[in-house]
């Protein structure tokens, strides 16, 4: 099973993506992570990385597939995995290079977002950085929700209510 989990930075895609790969016992990818361990690296790529991540934009869109396409071909993604937060835009979408079973897209309200954002303090969450993210995210992820909608793939999940609410209705959706 691969399983993707959309939805704006602060959503809880992850807090949720991470729960349910442990209960349904299939490997995380988180590409945020991927990409922040890449901008330690003193590299060219680690370098373009920070570059992007520093102004809050887009990983340049080779680089991010390359990078996810590394990553599953590794052992421990052949029999499924949950993929947070990617693909971020329509070259990435393109560039996936595995079928998808699901997606779930976490929806919450901007103002939440800004406000989760604020709380987990990371330094790479300044005020311009958080707002030119949710900007992107709603000009160039936002419009894949159609892809997946129209493939009957596609569930919006309401990311505004305890954490525990939230995963106990994703379980659900695999016990039928």
């Amino acid at each position: 099973m691969k399983i993707i989990f959309l939805g704006p930075q602060g959503s809880g895609k992850s807090t949720q993506a991470k729960l349910l790969a442990e209960q349904l016992n299939l490997s995380y990818i988180e590409m945020g992570q991927i990409f922040r361990d890449f901008a330690q690296e003193n590299s060219e790529v680690g370098r373009k990385i920070k570059a992007s991540l520093d102004k809050g934009e887009l990983v340049p869109d080779s680089i991010a597939i390359n990078a996810l396409d590394e990553k599953i071909k590794q052992p421990e993604y052949k029999n499924g995995f949950i993929l947070d937060g990617y693909p971020r835009n329509q070259a990435q979408l393109d560039g996936l290079k595995t079928e998808v079973d699901r997606v779930f897209y976490v929806k919450v309200s901007d103002v939440e977002a800004i406000k989760r954002l604020a709380a987990r303090g990371r330094h790479d969450d300044t005020d311009e950085a958080l707002k030119r993210r949710l900007e992107i995210y709603h000009e160039k992820t936002e419009p894949l929700l159609s892809y997946f909608r129209e493939k009957g793939i596609l569930d919006e999940i309401n990311g505004e209510r305890p954490i525990e609410v939230i995963n106990n209705e994703l379980v659900k959706k695999f016990s039928k």
